[in-house]
């Protein structure tokens, strides 16, 4: 009797772990995404409200929080590719690899471990699949800017679903000659392509394996347009990982999925100081997180969710003067410094005889709420003033370029003048070595309950959580 009561007391003991096993894994990776961007925008969601304080996300509101370390092997301060591979595979390298350990050798993602182990598996974001987070799970390159390369790498992942704006580099390599189109390839692989939900919809029922992607030019554009920019028709990332997440369970018999989603235009928008679009982008990630969310309040002891960042981008700073942050201001801007940028062109091409300070300045007004709801300072107004007399007056039109972007004078002297104004501090235009937040709900949490911990960590304790086999 006591052998049987102590096998029965094993059993159930199995049963219960099994039951904690992470069968859904969902994976969330803020491009550029620091402790300050986080916190700046959940009081940026205060501040438009009308008070002071904080209105919390709903990722950093989980109940595991801690910060991850971000260095590579060759730098203090890591890029986008060895900060993808760390997190993706649990292992460090040197700037630029894409899924390579330092001596180049392969090494495996967490989502080939997933795949391995049974599941299904997708990789999305709202940059280009081709991107150096993305291609960190499904690829193994030498470079990051190697896009044809890592798109043909693509097919051969087998993984079921994609997401993002399109391809960067479709028939082009590395060396900048043609190269056979990666379309085929994928065509023969086995995948669909669905530009947007409407025809993803069509043809999510005649496939086993689906690329969602941008509905227009998606073979042109770095990236979905930022949230502050969106227009009817444009996807969006919660929209990808609802789309994502119906995929990945319409085989009732399946063991379950791994799903990264990367909310890449964060980084874009810290690499161009441009604040106001940097928050909108936090948002936007925390409504996809909502969606993966409602997914977990379905099965909340097989659904682990992991919040994070692959690195700092800009330096941020709340607070750059004083005890005073004015981040109210940021109400009044409605769209991004690049899409501004577009604006003043367009005027520019429009007025090439009549352009006035006055027709520039309603421009601001508009875009931005300059002199009317955000009032500026002499410094302030000058600085714009000045601009338009370079650029319009002088014809001296010298673009500003970042990363991804390249601003008009006026584009630039705006996003300055709403940082200058609203207190918001940048120490570089490009990446930081500061630590990232990390935020956790779900099957598999408690391994995340150690403290601060290494970016490396996070892909061994998610596979431990899901019971995948670590392969590095």
């Amino acid at each position: 009797m006591k052998r049987f009561a102590y096998l029965l007391f094993v059993a159930m003991l199995a049963l219960n772990l099994q039951a904690q096993q992470a069968k859904y894994v969902f994976y969330f990776i803020g491009d550029g995404m620091g402790v300050n961007q986080v916190n700046g925008t959940e009081m940026y969601i205060a501040a438009n409200q009308g008070r002071i304080g904080y209105e919390p996300l709903l990722f950093a509101s989980f109940p595991v929080a801690t910060m991850a370390a971000t260095y590579s092997t060759s730098n203090p301060i890591t890029d986008s590719a060895a900060a993808g591979t760390a997190l993706a595979t649990g292992v460090k390298t040197y700037n630029g690899a894409i899924g390579l350990n330092d001596n180049k050798d392969r090494i495996v993602s967490i989502a080939e471990m997933a795949k391995a182990a049974g599941k299904k598996v997708g990789v999305t974001t709202t940059v280009s699949i081709d991107h150096a987070t993305p291609a960190s799970f499904y690829a193994h390159q030498e470079r990051r800017q190697m896009y044809y390369e890592i798109a043909t790498d693509l097919p051969m992942s087998d993984f079921d679903f994609f997401g993002g704006s399109g391809f960067l580099r479709p028939e082009t390599a590395i060396d900048g000659t043609s190269a056979p189109s990666i379309y085929p390839m994928i065509d023969q692989a086995g995948y669909l392509i669905a530009h947007g939900v409407e025809e993803y919809n069509s043809k999510k029922n005649s496939t086993d394996k689906m690329i969602l992607v941008q509905p227009e030019n998606a073979d042109k554009i770095e990236s979905l347009p930022y949230a502050i920019d969106r227009k009817p028709g444009d996807l969006s990332l919660a929209e990808i990982t609802e789309c994502a997440i119906d995929f990945l369970t319409k085989d009732k018999k399946s063991k379950g999925f791994f799903l990264m989603v990367e909310g890449g235009k964060i980084d874009q928008a810290c690499h161009a100081n441009d604040a106001g679009a940097a928050f909108e982008e936090v948002i936007d990630m925390d409504e996809a997180v909502k969606v993966a969310y409602e997914f977990y309040k379905k099965h909340p002891k097989e659904t682990l969710i992991v919040i994070t960042a692959d690195h700092e981008t800009g330096g941020m700073g709340l607070g750059n003067s004083n005890y005073w942050l004015y981040l109210e201001n940021f109400k009044s801007q409605k769209c991004s410094a690049e899409e501004f940028s577009k604006i003043v062109t367009n005027y520019r091409r429009d007025h090439q005889r009549d352009a006035s300070w006055e027709g520039v300045k309603a421009l601001l007004s508009e875009y931005f709420g300059f002199f009317d709801k955000v009032k500026l300072s002499w410094a302030e107004e000058r600085k714009l003033r000045d601009a338009y007399e370079e650029s319009f007056v002088n014809n001296n039109i010298r673009f500003t370029e970042d990363l991804y972007s390249r601003t008009d004078p006026i584009a630039t002297a705006a996003k300055q003048v709403m940082s200058t104004n609203t207190h918001i501090g940048w120490t570089t235009g490009g990446h930081t070595a500061g630590y990232v937040p990390v935020f956790v709900i779900g099957a598999g949490a408690n391994l995340f309950m150690n403290g601060k911990i290494d970016n490396t960590e996070i892909a061994k304790n998610i596979a431990k959580a899901a019971g995948y086999k670590y392969a590095n």
